[in-house]
């Protein structure tokens, strides 16, 4: 079985959760079955990297996308299965489905219409991504959902798809990439003390991912706690501004406040979260969530929000704390992520158990290698078994 797998983002190009996602799934894929990886970027080793076609470069970023997509879907002639990734390469999947007449799998990371914040990112072409997405979608031979909360969002948004072609494959956890650490080299370089209480979070300066809302309720966090924010890669320049102000004032009001706006080297990152005290994850929309998976496999307690897949992940009460999410009422939302948090700094004994917990949990159920296997039975289930290399893989 030979798959065309199509994405945007694929390591060293990594910014977001998808690309995560890629990076860990294709080592374990090839386990099974012969991938091609294909993504947008520069050179790789071991994919094909697309580029904008002349003279689209600086166009709006969806007509760029597009041109990519078509790269690609020229790209992938001669698999037997295409797999894409988020609406930057659903296009790609479609028309090779259509040219080559091969089946489609997409893997839902999230949803256009979950997110109309990213109008202000696309302007126009958000109308674009969203067009993509349905099709895409409706017409796809099988949609990967990360997280039973995802699955019920995919079936409210697309009602025309059924039901028996979304599947559920959960994210998965590198639990030897991600594990507790005792080294605070890299905590003393960026200026944080690793024997002080911690709160961090990591994560991209997007409406989505709740920043705002955790600046905010850090104002009534315990001011004898560090507030670590390692926040870039922000989506508009307003939203930049935005932040900058609001850590700012932040700032001015209490002490230890650290924003990291670079991405961290695997290193730094394993011990930030592994000296936080608490790793919190403020989301407004959260399909998985692999930034908790990451906290909890170094062993860190996570108060997050109720949304999406994080309850799937972050067990209330067990590993961590959950905090509804009212959009209606923000500022009840953030007392109750600030209440969360204090309630964990004034008990680390308790958050060093839940953090415990939190790896045991990631060490059981999330591991990459059942991700692959599970992915690889969708494709099995399209092409049938003799596809595979080997009659006992799988």
């Amino acid at each position: 079985m030979r798959i065309g797998l199509l994405t945007r983002e694929y390591p060293p190009e990594v910014y977001g959760g998808a690309g995560v996602h890629v990076g860990f799934l294709v080592p374990h894929l090839r386990e099974f079955v012969d991938v091609d990886v294909h993504c947008f970027g520069g050179p790789r080793t071991d994919a094909h990297s697309h580029a904008p076609a002349a003279g689209l470069e600086r166009a709006n970023a969806a007509l760029s996308t597009l041109s990519v997509d078509l790269s690609m879907v020229a790209g992938v002639a001669g698999v037997d299965l295409v797999h894409s990734h988020t609406w930057y390469a659903n296009l790609a999947g479609h028309l090779a489905k259509l040219l080559y007449g091969v089946p489609h799998v997409v893997t839902a990371h999230s949803l256009e219409p979950r997110r109309p914040w990213k109008a202000e990112q696309l302007g126009g072409g958000y109308r674009v991504s969203s067009w993509v997405e349905r099709t895409a979608y409706e017409a796809a031979d099988a949609v990967i959902a990360v997280s039973e909360g995802m699955r019920a969002d995919v079936l409210n948004c697309y009602p025309a798809l059924d039901p028996a072609r979304v599947h559920v494959v959960r994210n998965g956890i590198d639990t030897a990439a991600y594990h507790p650490v005792t080294e605070t080299d890299a905590l003393e370089r960026l200026g944080i003390d690793p024997a002080r209480p911690t709160v961090a979070f990591v994560g991209r300066i997007t409406r989505q991912k709740g920043v705002g809302h955790l600046i905010a309720a850090a104002h009534g966090i315990d001011p004898r706690a560090q507030v670590v924010l390692c926040a870039g890669a922000p989506d508009t320049p307003e939203i930049a501004e935005e932040t900058r102000v609001a850590v700012s004032e932040l700032a001015a009001a209490r002490p230890g406040v650290f924003w990291i706006q670079r991405m961290l080297q695997p290193a730094e990152l394993r011990q930030v979260l592994s000296h936080a005290t608490v790793f919190v994850c403020p989301s407004v929309y959260e399909p998985l969530g692999i930034v908790n998976l990451e906290a909890m496999a170094c062993g860190t307690a996570v108060v997050a929000s109720d949304v999406g897949g994080i309850p799937e992940v972050v067990e209330d009460g067990r590993t961590g704390l959950l905090v509804h999410l009212d959009e209606h009422d923000t500022d009840a939302y953030r007392d109750g992520l600030a209440d969360a948090v204090n309630e964990l700094l004034a008990d680390p004994d308790r958050a060093a158990v839940m953090g415990e917990a939190g790896r045991e949990r990631a060490e059981r159920e999330f591991s990459w290698s059942s991700v692959a296997g599970r992915t690889v039975a969708v494709y099995r289930s399209l092409l049938g078994k003799d596809s595979l290399r080997g009659e006992d893989q799988g």
